[in-house]
């Protein structure tokens, strides 16, 4: 079992910056993909920031790229969202997630290559 836990949202206004935890435990070492996902009211859930934990290999929806880092913590077995430049638009519900590598170093930021999910943390952005 994996246990995922969320933490660090908030409001804040555009411009500003937040960054997220999200708390691994349980056995994770053979779900290398970790992602970061968000699902905004009436939207789809849809994949922000992946990281391959074993070679570090990250990737970013084109909407984040330049102000978003997925960064990991092995020792303490945290995954980071760093969030700057924030927008309106970026106001979500936002998920931690864990789930195998469908193969390589590249993890889909696809919801159903994910097994394991945490609760969610709101993030508001007001303008």
């Amino acid at each position: 079992q994996v246990q995922l836990v969320e933490s660090g949202g908030g409001s804040v206004q555009a411009g500003g910056s937040l960054r997220l935890s999200c708390a691994a435990s349980g056995y994770w070492y053979n779900r290398p993909c970790m992602g970061w996902f968000r699902q905004a009211p009436g939207k789809e859930r849809e994949g922000v920031a992946t990281i391959f934990t074993f070679d570090g290999r990250t990737d970013y929806v084109d909407s984040v790229k330049g102000r978003f880092t997925i960064v990991q913590d092995n020792a303490m077995k945290t995954l980071y969202l760093q969030m700057n430049s924030l927008k309106s638009e970026d106001t979500a519900v936002y998920y931690c997630a864990a789930g195998p590598s469908p193969g390589g170093s590249f993890c889909p930021p696809t919801v159903p290559a994910y097994s394991y999910w945490g609760q969610g943390t709101q993030v508001t952005v007001s303008s």
